[in-house]
């Protein structure tokens, strides 16, 4: 049985195209030409960034400090 994984994102519309990024790594954005093409490049930049193939892959943390 596979479990299924997700990851937040930020998207909006610039004129003709759709840009997003995953909130876990802000520094890698993407676009579509549709909102549906968009998801399709996240999935894609998902896959790309935990697969350890890419060095130096910059990611979002949170500290608590008191």
């Amino acid at each position: 049985m596979s479990t299924m994984e997700s990851a937040k994102y930020i998207y909006w519309q610039d004129q003709d195209h759709w840009l997003g990024y995953l909130q876990d790594y802000p520094d890698y954005w993407t676009q579509g030409e549709s909102f549906e093409d968009l998801q399709v490049h996240l999935r894609d930049l998902y896959c790309d960034l935990t697969s350890g193939e890419i060095p130096g892959v910059r990611k979002l943390a949170e500290l608590t400090v008191r």
